[in-house]
């Protein structure tokens, strides 16, 4: 049997006829920037978030760095992001001139950890970016504790993370801003690049909107040194579709996982651990082994694929090199970077696909 890491075609041909007539619908009006559309969509997705705005992007990387941007974010501040994640989160820090500090994740849930973030905040420090990894939600209370103590804006990437919870209430507004990765992979993917600023705050919004818009808050306007990063027509039809079918498609993520959680039973494979107060949607479900890359091997010679998120942690990549972090400093980075491992997980996997999967592993030694 052949099980791909990820496959959309049963979630594209369910929808493909709507699609389809969608994309003509919009071809046909000949406006495909700032249009309906996209006034639409953020108006839809600001209502699933349970905020008030949602300002589209043109990606997700963007979404991050817009409203750091826009809170004055610069040269010589830093903003706390858990050492473990995709390196999205710490670039967008960078690209406003601020240095991103790595914080220790919890190597149960894979992210941040609470408990060591104090520990890294000095005089510099202007945000915390808490990263809902995997596609579940980080400690939010505990974070926005600190925050307030600090006087700190929080930022949620919910890159991973659509339509997960803490405590009742959906990702995205749980803090000060939240940005949203809508790229083709994600629970709600796009059919290209896409992304999106949620938050309560309109001035926020108003500014994020202007900076995406070359710094514009009207045509040949210009208020700031902006920045070309706008949602366009056909992906936000595109998103509108798909958000209609979300919630749907994470309670099958969310019954594959559980599938995974009761019936993987290997001493050598340690299970992602849930937190109390939270709503897991499985963007990725990782495993660990301490002999990972054997497993993988193993798994992809029975035609099961396979992915490491991420097999070298950023502290240790070239393009972080100037912050001259050694190999060892951050430990629990580096462990899981060394022992995760990401099995398939999307929505039409069969009952016997799961199966095959779950006895595979069972069976590896």
């Amino acid at each position: 049997m052949n099980i791909p890491f990820v496959s959309f075609e049963v979630m594209h041909k369910e929808i493909e006829a709507e699609i389809l007539e969608k994309f003509k619908e919009v071809y046909e009006k000949n406006w495909f920037i700032q249009g309906e559309e996209v006034k639409k969509f953020e108006e839809e997705y600001a209502e699933y978030c349970g905020v008030k705005y949602c300002v589209g992007c043109g990606n997700g990387l963007d979404a991050l760095f817009l409203p750091l941007k826009a809170y004055g974010i610069k040269s010589e501040d830093e903003v706390i992001v858990p050492s473990n994640t995709y390196i999205a989160t710490a670039l967008a820090v960078s690209y406003t001139g601020a240095t991103p500090v790595f914080v220790e994740p919890k190597i149960s849930t894979f992210n941040i950890n609470p408990e060591e973030i104090e520990k890294k905040i000095t005089s510099k420090t202007k945000a915390i970016m808490a990263v809902h990894l995997y596609g579940q939600p980080a400690e939010m209370e505990p974070i926005l504790e600190i925050a307030k103590k600090y006087d700190l804006k929080v930022i949620e990437d919910s890159a991973q993370a659509h339509g997960a919870t803490y405590k009742g209430k959906r990702t995205g507004g749980l803090a000060d801003a939240a940005g949203f990765s809508f790229y083709p992979g994600k629970n709600l993917g796009a059919l290209g690049d896409a992304g999106a600023m949620v938050t309560n705050d309109k001035e926020l919004a108003d500014k994020v909107r202007a900076l995406g818009n070359y710094g514009s808050d009207y045509k040949y306007h210009h208020i700031y040194q902006g920045n070309n990063s706008r949602l366009d027509e056909v992906q936000a039809a595109f998103l509108r579709i798909k958000l209609r079918q979300l919630e749907k498609w994470n309670k099958e993520r969310v019954r594959i996982a559980n599938r995974y959680l009761t019936e993987i039973d290997n001493p050598r494979v340690i299970l992602p651990t849930i937190e109390k107060n939270c709503t897991h949607v499985y963007h990725i479900f990782g495993i660990r082994c301490d002999k990972r890359d054997e497993l993988e091997k193993y798994l992809n010679d029975k035609g099961i694929g396979t992915n490491k998120h991420y097999p070298i942690p950023m502290h240790l990549q070239g393009a972080y090199e100037e912050l001259q972090i050694s190999k060892g400093a951050l430990p629990i980075a580096e462990e899981i970077s060394a022992t995760q491992l990401s099995i398939p997980m999307y929505y039409g996997m069969t009952e016997d696909e799961i199966s095959y999967v779950i006895d595979a592993i069972n069976q590896w030694k």
